[in-house]
């Protein structure tokens, strides 16, 4: 099996930004993914993010975890560039979304930073995972293209039949020069309506994966037990328990 894709999504809610390796520790996250949001750690509505606010998905972000500069660009060419690490530069930033957003900004939203936390759909830090060949069968099957940016993973991989990492619950996987533990499958919310080209909510993943397989799982969710290194192209393994 080996490693295809490689993302992470510094603003919660926002695009994905593509890399090509990425250093992590045990107990923690790729560096920098959904480090910043709008606003605070609560219940995902109470965020930006997809399921609520569909025309994020048109805005581009990276960040220059040196400078501590995040970018954000909208569709219109409109760009912000700011220390996404200062409340200054948070401060800039919070404008340019809350304008992006118009009527869709609910009061005067803080765009925050918390240096060690993660803004994901859970407490624990962790890194999704999803096969490729799971994706391919899916839409075999629904007669239809759905983009994979649609489910924000930050690691899509080849090799395996498609499925078979939903038995990999509870067991170790070599990723790369780092050992990671599968703890649950990933669990699709109304996020995925939202196509990512167009901005359009113009597809029902999570009535359709129901259907055709009886639950609502794409990908999973693995946490690092061993640091350590992994990069596009590099392999993925199954340790066992």
């Amino acid at each position: 099996m080996r490693i295809e894709y490689l993302y992470r999504f510094p603003v919660k809610g926002l695009t994905a930004e593509a890399m090509e390796a990425a250093e992590v520790e045990a107990g923690e996250a790729i560096p920098w993914d959904r480090a910043f949001a709008l606003p605070e750690w609560r219940h995902k509505s109470q965020f930006l993010c997809l399921m609520k606010n569909a025309k994020v998905s048109r805005l581009s972000s990276a960040f220059d975890e040196r400078a501590g500069v995040l970018t954000i660009r909208a569709p219109d060419g409109q760009v912000v560039m700011a220390c996404g690490l200062n409340e200054p530069g948070r401060e800039a930033i919070g404008e340019f979304l809350v304008d992006y957003l118009g009527d869709e900004a609910i009061g005067t939203p803080r765009f925050v930073h918390v240096p060690g936390h993660t803004f994901a759909d859970q407490r624990t830090k962790v890194i999704s995972l999803i096969n490729l060949a799971s994706l391919r069968n899916y839409e075999e099957k629904v007669g239809g293209r759905r983009h994979r940016r649609r489910f924000r993973a930050n690691v899509w991989f080849t090799g395996a039949p498609a499925w078979q990492e939903r038995t990999w619950i509870g067991q170790r996987i070599q990723l790369g020069g780092a050992v990671l533990r599968v703890i649950k499958g990933t669990t699709r919310c109304a996020a995925t309506e939202v196509n990512p080209e167009t901005g359009e909510r113009d597809a029902n993943p999570v009535e359709e994966l129901r259907s055709l397989y009886g639950h609502t799982e794409l990908g999973v969710h693995a946490e690092v037990v061993e640091p350590g290194r992994f990069a596009v192209g590099d392999g993925l393994q199954v340790l066992g328990p």
